[in-house]
């Protein structure tokens, strides 16, 4: 039988990881030394053989970016497997209509990652961009707050979907810089979608750990 808690040695590393994310002071997840999410997006993209990875504080936001990146927008179709009432809602709201007809392009390939599945999400991942341009990955279930992440190889897809984020990366780049960059993907608006490192330390950690926590 699988072990779906967290066991004692976990929760040890959990409670390393949030000490050294507060030690740092790295809490707004907007310094230029944050590194947790880095670290996230590696190890995502380690797994989905991605080039890209983006992450977000909601599953919605994850949905919004993956659309938002492929030029799905106000007006447009897009077909999605098995879609919930709560996505077709959503995605209703941004003025996107969601079809059953085969013809139309797949939104994009979506997992809900938790502890009964997290040591499998690799072999969930494989070879599932080759058949979509965008996988979404939800880590809320696994309990450390609301995360989610769009993984992709097309880099113009990942700069519409970081420019979206209030403090995304071009928005840090300019602080940074002071000088303006990517004018031709400055979207209307922004939304406060930027994920917390202390949340993506934690998820991170799962991730490592992952075959270790699930063993028969």
């Amino acid at each position: 039988m699988k072990n779906t808690l967290i066991n004692k040695d976990h929760f040890f590393s959990l409670s390393f990881v949030l000490s050294r994310v507060l030690n740092t002071g790295v809490i707004m997840s907007i310094e230029k030394n944050e590194n947790e999410l880095k670290g996230l997006e590696k190890s995502i993209s380690k797994i989905t053989k991605a080039k890209y990875v983006s992450l977000f504080n909601s599953y919605t936001g994850a949905v919004h970016a993956a659309l938002w990146g492929q030029d799905i927008g106000h007006g447009s179709s897009t077909r999605l497997d098995q879609a919930s009432k709560q996505e077709q809602k959503f995605i209703h709201w941004l003025g996107v209509n969601v079809t059953s007809d085969s013809e139309v392009k797949l939104g994009f390939e979506k997992l809900s990652v938790n502890w009964d599945n997290l040591a499998h999400i690799e072999d969930w991942a494989k070879g599932k961009l080759q058949s979509t341009s965008v996988l979404v990955l939800d880590f809320t279930e696994l309990g450390f707050g609301p995360c989610a992440a769009i993984a992709l190889n097309e880099h113009d897809g990942w700069k519409k979907a970081e420019r979206l984020k209030i403090f995304g990366a071009f928005d840090l780049k300019t602080m940074w810089t002071q000088e303006e960059s990517e004018l031709d993907i400055q979207p209307a608006i922004q939304f406060n979608y930027r994920l917390s490192p202390l949340v993506a330390g934690c998820v991170k950690l799962s991730l490592l750990k992952r075959s270790n926590e699930h063993e028969d």
